[in-house]
């Protein structure tokens, strides 16, 4: 079957091999890299949606007033310079000369603050900061004047956001689209061009070098520095088959397989032509309760979820190798400076026992709870099952519904009842830099109606962090994080299942690759004869 489904890929991917002999304006042979991605690109807007390859798609359009560093620090990036009166409550952001849009449209601050009016209101983060904003203008062509309401000490932070969904700049044409409404059409100023015309959603997707581009003149570092496009043409070559992709690798059909799993390691790691990329920061497995609807609705049966998880169970279904996760008990990113276990006590250990007792006061009769199981991203697909033996355990009726990614994606933004293709549960994974502290953390907001899907609601929770997105102080910001842990795992907002890090796949004539965490970026990477 494989040498079948090999064949069928070497033959679809010969027609697109036609068109890489060209010759670009300056003679070179053009260049080209064909990588399987992790899913299949179906929405091109990565305000109106957060996924992963959403958001990677918009790494290769668009561009960002500011972006983080390898130290995770927020650096300019569309941004000339930038100034801040001296109480802390007035930015003024000037832009570079000579930014363009694709369609070749200059680049002006009424399109930016379009860019970021649309964002606020559909990112955690630029909810807070748009709750701390008294006005946001463009006082000529390429100035941007933020003025706050108060103190806040996640401005720039807020511009730098790089996972979630990122704060990408467009056009006002098209910015101006209200956020839950999608955009249709991908126009950006970053270093490559979307190819809508040669877009075949199950298919391909194509991009091209942006020839007006121009990058920072700083080494890259993270999603900051120069963006320089040394490939001519990106193709992201959709093989669902993880084994027939790694296939293809081999016999060179292909170049990159963005995310393989650590069942086919082996069959990597034993050829030279090819090599392993790990990811420099992990992701975070999780455990989403929906609060809408029974039961969990009832706090007293999401306390029993945060004792019957059993944490090692599922890092070991998902990965099996040590090298590519660990245990950690912690809400924020082991190793950062926010992580603690605190609040954690006898949770996240698998205590049946008393997960049974609390199901017992809160009163659970077997009502069928519906776990969402996306079957096409390999680390993913094998934590609903693990869920579901550890729910059954404690006498939870258990409906799992398998389904690819991109449909658990739809599902989940859907507050119907579970029996109306809603849900009860859902196993995801977020990036580090999605975690890393309670203002960035969607999983984390209590905003009811205005929280990310599952939508717990908890008056408290947001206090607590309102009062860490005004403290300055790194010290009493950890003490906040240490309450909002222990109310997080007692309140049942979800719960973390531990850490696991990308393995990708690369052919030795990719270089330049660099390992950020949140998406996987095109910048910087090159592809050599040999």
């Amino acid at each position: 079957m494989i040498q079948r489904s090999t064949k069928w890929v070497k033959a679809g991917l010969s027609a697109i091999a036609l068109g890489a002999a060209a010759l670009p304006g300056d003679g070179r042979a053009e260049s080209t890299l064909r990588i399987v991605m992790s899913s299949d690109l179906k929405i091109v807007d990565p305000v109106w949606s957060s996924i992963q390859i959403s958001r990677t798609h918009g790494y290769l359009v668009y561009d960002t007033l500011f972006s983080v560093d390898a130290d995770l620090k927020p650096q300019p990036q569309m941004v000339e310079r930038h100034t801040v009166s001296p109480d802390g409550l007035e930015y003024t952001f000037t832009l570079r000369e000579g930014l363009a849009w694709h369609d070749g449209t200059p680049v002006t601050a009424v399109d930016c603050v379009a860019s970021l009016q649309r964002w606020m209101p559909r990112d955690t983060m630029g909810q807070k900061l748009l709750a701390n904003l008294k006005e946001l203008v463009a006082v000529d062509s390429r100035t941007i004047r933020l003025t706050l309401s108060g103190p806040y000490a996640f401005v720039l932070e807020s511009l730098a956001k790089p996972g979630g969904v990122v704060p990408f700049m467009m056009p006002e044409r098209l910015a101006k689209t209200p956020g839950n409404q999608q955009i249709t059409e991908a126009v950006g100023s970053g270093p490559f061009k979307f190819k809508a015309n040669e877009w075949k959603p199950g298919e391909k997707t194509v991009y091209v070098r942006n020839e007006a581009y121009k990058p920072r003149p700083e080494p890259p570092s993270n999603f900051a520095g120069g963006k320089v496009a040394k490939l001519d043409r990106v193709e992201w070559v959709a093989i669902p088959d993880p084994q027939t992709a790694v296939s293809a690798l081999q016999a060179g059909e292909i170049d990159a397989v963005e995310l393989i799993s650590v069942d086919l390691l082996p069959l990597v790691e034993g050829d030279k032509s090819l090599a392993i990329v790990r990811s420099t920061f992990p992701n975070q497995f999780s455990l989403r309760p929906n609060w809408l609807h029974p039961p969990f609705d009832n706090p007293k049966v999401r306390e029993a979820l945060g004792y019957l998880v059993n944490q090692p169970d599922f890092v070991v279904a998902a990965m099996g190798d040590p090298r590519f996760y660990r245990l950690c008990k912690s809400y924020f990113v082991c190793g950062t400076p926010l992580a603690s276990d605190v609040g954690m006590e006898g949770r996240l250990e698998g205590n049946v026992a008393k997960a049974r007792e609390l199901l017992a006061e809160a009163g659970y009769k077997g009502e069928p709870i519906v776990l969402l199981h996306a079957t096409d991203v390999p680390a993913i697909a094998r934590l609903a099952p693990v869920a579901k033996a550890q729910l059954e355990r404690a006498g939870f009726k258990v409906d799992m519904q398998s389904m690819d990614w991109q449909t658990q994606i739809s599902r989940f933004v859907r507050r119907d009842p579970p029996d109306q293709r809603g849900w009860n549960l859902v196993t995801a994974s977020w990036g580090a830099l999605d975690v890393v502290d309670p203002v960035v953390s969607a999983f984390l907001n209590s905003a009811c109606d205005k929280a990310t899907g599952g939508w717990p609601c908890d008056k408290m929770m947001e206090e607590l962090r309102d009062r860490f997105a005004r403290e300055q102080d790194p010290a009493k910001r950890k003490e906040i994080a240490a309450e909002i842990q222990t109310l997080a795992v007692r309140a049942g907002m979800y719960f973390p299942l531990g850490e696991w890090f990308n393995i990708g796949a690369y052919s030795t004539k990719v270089h330049g690759i660099l390992a950020t965490p949140a998406a996987t970026v095109f910048w910087n990477m090159e592809k050599t004869a040999r």
